[in-house]
């Protein structure tokens, strides 16, 4: 009984801490402020928009040089990116709903396989101003909100 009794103890300490953290964290992730955060999960395209969304962020926007460089550098894993074409196949847009501009694909992408492939993940592992590709919003990915 007394584990039992420990552990909820234990419990509710954690609990009290990840409200703590979590209200630490808004405070840092006002909207404006620039930060970048990358999932420890993975989940669809949509999913990912709704949990940053949920926060107070949406999906990642690319649209520089500089910031594709500082984004392919900072991580190591493909993760989703705020671009998407699945209102109309081949006009790709940002989750503000603004048209993009330039894009830094992988080779032969976007090509919709399948006729499929409306999402945008980022793959690190490839030469950093070509390495966007479409496929299926439903594949899961890691993801990068930004505010």
């Amino acid at each position: 009984m007394t584990e039992k009794h420990q552990l909820q103890n234990n419990f509710s300490s954690l609990s009290q801490k990840n409200l703590e953290l979590e209200t630490e964290l808004r405070k840092l992730s006002r909207p404006g402020s620039g930060m970048l955060f990358m999932s420890t999960e993975l989940k669809s395209w949509s999913d990912s928009r709704q949990y940053c969304r949920d926060r107070g962020a949406d999906l990642l926007i690319i649209n520089t040089e500089e910031k594709q460089r500082l984004v392919s550098s900072l991580f190591k894993e493909t993760v989703w990116i705020g671009l998407s074409d699945r209102e109309q196949e081949g006009n790709m847009k940002w989750v503000d709903n603004s048209p993009l501009k330039q894009g830094f694909w992988e080779s032969n992408e976007p090509n919709d396989a399948g006729g499929n492939e409306d999402c945008i993940e980022l793959n690190p592992a490839k030469s950093v101003l070509n390495n966007w590709n479409d496929i299926p919003c439903t594949d899961k990915r890691k993801w990068i909100c930004d505010n």
